[in-house]
């Protein structure tokens, strides 16, 4: 998916600078900026889709079901399960956390999908199945799930909300406040993509 960037870095690391794909520094350089370069196009995708989402399901409504629906830990679960699912590492999993504090998803739900993204992978599920069998991957794939489910329930309870550093309250804020522009105002599509496109740039 991301192949093209990772040439493009080695491009300007090995070639253009000249530094050798055997030093640490090199391959640290490397690993950098192909990184940063793909969170920040994960973080504006996802932040423009969840603006979308956001303009047409009002926050209050999702997060009223979350919260006030008995789902008796099923949210979790589906949480759990689409980290599971998504091939992204912790780094590329933040973006996707950030958009679904963004669309007012309750924060021990998030946790669970942060928990369990990096935990279960394609590649992981790969070498456990060639290298453990099929019995061992079940039983890596479900107790992954669990603790994310487990640390999504632990963590929701603790009403973590507080400790969120001010620029993520800001999104939050920020995207309330948008919202209630978009339902009151009922702007047309194409104006709600502009203030979404600007709002994730």
């Amino acid at each position: 998916m991301f192949d093209w960037l990772q040439n493009i870095s080695d491009w300007l690391i090995f070639s253009l600078i000249g530094l050798s794909a055997q030093s640490h520094l090199g391959a640290a350089l490397n690993f950098f900026i192909y990184d940063t370069i793909k969170i920040f196009i994960l973080l504006f995708f996802i932040t423009f889709l969840m603006g979308i989402v956001n303009s047409y399901f009002p926050i209050e409504r999702i997060r009223n079901f979350l919260s006030r629906n008995k789902l008796y830990g099923l949210e979790y679960l589906f949480a759990s399960i689409f980290g599971a699912v998504t091939p992204f590492c912790s780094c590329s999993s933040v973006p996707l956390f950030i958009g679904f504090v963004k669309g007012g998803i309750p924060l021990g739900v998030t946790f669970a999908f942060l928990v369990t993204s990096p935990l279960i992978n394609e590649v992981a599920v790969a070498i456990f199945i060639g290298t453990f069998g099929l019995k061992v991957t079940v039983i890596y794939v479900i107790s992954g799930i669990l603790l994310g489910v487990t640390s999504g329930i632990i963590l929701g309870k603790l009403k973590l909300e507080y400790l969120l550093t001010d620029w993520v309250k800001k999104v939050w804020q920020d995207s309330e406040k948008e919202n209630e522009k978009f339902s009151t105002e009922k702007l047309a599509f194409i104006k709600q993509v502009k203030y979404i496109f600007n709002d994730a740039w």
